[in-house]
């Protein structure tokens, strides 16, 4: 990139021409160099041996861009891997589309790129194809990022709502809602003894390892907006059957929890980044377990629930630590917004 250009993004920079160029060949061709992206063509070529695919398409507007424990970059990343790790495949490869606010630094851009680099080199994962678009300052709070992915189906696995049964347990891999409470509490300045740290993290590695292991995973889900509570409502939906999760064994963070219930937040409604909602077989419940324990990003899992006969209708409901019960009803709207 020619110095007399500055250290700041222009709305040239996405108008197609030579500054455009530049900054594809000078920023992002260097950061995810690989011979389907090296092309520039106007769609990625990908050679998958599976007729079986999955694709997601996601948007992050997080702020602050960058977070104790990640960053925008890595959110996406991350965040696109989760959706398709989920869906029972495998990801390949991943779109990237930058929307950039004129003015940004190119210091922070770089930084941003970096971490992409990063978080996709260490997942295996491939950025073939993405587009960039500039907009004038303040329409777009220095950067948006949407990305796209597609990933094989692992053979074997067979995810959905009609396979889940009565007696079906509920495992989810580690604490909740570590990462919007980082965002609210790094976002208003609030600070704890210890300090909070989000759980991004991109969790294809352990769930393909369960899915491998075993055929009796009927069911996956990441808690992101809305939490734990609006996946389990929507887990109760489409099943048809009632949920009875117990309080003491939802793993949560004490520093998490209790800068929940100083902003009063409930810690079911809050999104996490690194963590997935698993139903599974009664018999396989055991084993997925120590699945989870032996990999780093599942040393705090814990059967949290199970699956039970519906009343009337279809109902969540939470035995509390006391011994009581509430309903866990599904979250109104965003309790915490541009948290992703």
């Amino acid at each position: 990139m020619t110095k007399e250009k500055g250290d700041r993004i222009l709305l040239a920079h996405g108008g197609g021409g030579r500054l455009t160029d530049e900054l594809i060949r000078h920023y992002i061709l260097p950061s995810f160099h690989n011979d389907t992206l090296a092309e520039l063509a106007d769609s990625a070529k990908l050679d998958l041996d599976s007729k079986s695919i999955c694709f997601t398409t996601d948007s992050y507007v997080v702020k602050p861009l960058f977070f104790n424990g990640g960053d925008i970059g890595k959110l996406a990343i991350c965040g696109t891997i989760n959706d398709l790790a989920v869906a029972g495949s495998e990801p390949v490869g991943l779109s990237l589309s930058l929307i950039i606010e004129e003015g940004l630094e190119f210091e922070v851009l770089e930084r941003i790129l970096a971490s992409i680099s990063e978080t996709a080199r260490a997942n295996r994962v491939d950025i073939v194809t993405g587009d960039i678009k500039t907009v004038e300052a303040s329409a777009a709070d220095k950067i948006f990022i949407n990305t796209a992915g597609i990933g094989v189906r692992i053979d074997g696995a067979r995810l959905g709502a009609k396979r889940i049964a009565v007696g079906d347990k509920i495992i989810i891999n580690g604490t909740i809602g570590d990462h919007g409470m980082t965002i609210i509490s790094q976002r208003e300045g609030i600070k704890f003894e210890s300090q909070l740290a989000s759980d991004c993290a991109a969790l294809a590695g352990l769930t393909c390892q369960l899915l491998r292991s075993t055929k009796d995973i009927k069911f996956m889900r990441d808690p992101t907006r809305g939490g734990l509570a609006a996946t389990l409502n929507e887990i109760s939906r489409s099943s048809g059957l009632s949920i009875e999760v117990r309080e003491v064994d939802i793993p949560i963070n004490p520093t998490v929890q209790a800068a929940a219930d100083m902003l009063g937040f409930d810690i079911l409604n809050i999104a996490n980044e690194g963590k997935f909602v698993a139903i599974v077989s009664c018999e396989s419940a055991d084993a997925c377990l120590k699945i989870c324990r032996k990999h780093p990003l599942g040393k705090e899992a814990s059967i949290i629930g199970e699956i039970v006969e519906a009343g009337d209708v279809p109902v969540v409901e939470l035995v509390t630590k006391i011994g009581g019960r509430r309903i866990v009803q599904m979250p109104y709207g965003r309790e915490l917004p541009r948290i992703c």
